[in-house]
């Protein structure tokens, strides 16, 4: 028995300047204490990720990349319910200190937000 690979694929991450820009200037906002995010929705069909975590949040390297981590892997496990958004997840300065599972806490209750948010949106488009 063979595993599929667990990584993020291509189409499901934001890589190129443009997409960054482009949610920076128009969509949605949603936050929670730790996490703010931005979203638009986009035209492939799949939800796709963004991360901005900067030196603001720790200057240390290792707490960054922990907690690119721990989004990532959140997104990982809900891409398959998200509507087709691009996003943009930004870590607070509160974020640093907290521990593993007081974070996935906080990153699920962002998801939850978003399907929410994007629910709304949808609904109260003109058919």
């Amino acid at each position: 028995m063979t595993l599929a690979p667990a990584g993020l694929p291509r189409q499901a991450r934001l890589r190129r300047r443009a997409d960054f820009a482009a949610l920076k200037s128009s969509g949605g906002r949603v936050g929670v204490r730790c996490f703010q995010m931005r979203y638009a929705p986009n035209s492939s069909g799949v939800a796709r990720l963004g991360l901005a975590i900067s030196k603001q949040v720790s200057r240390r390297a290792v707490e960054r990349n922990r907690l690119k981590r721990l989004v990532r892997e959140s997104f990982r496990r809900v891409r398959h319910r998200l509507p087709a958004v691009d996003l943009v997840v930004m870590a607070r300065t509160q974020a640093a200190g907290m521990d593993g599972a007081q974070l996935l806490s906080q990153v699920d209750e962002l998801w939850d937000k978003l399907l929410s948010a994007s629910a709304g949106r949808t609904a109260s488009l003109p058919h």
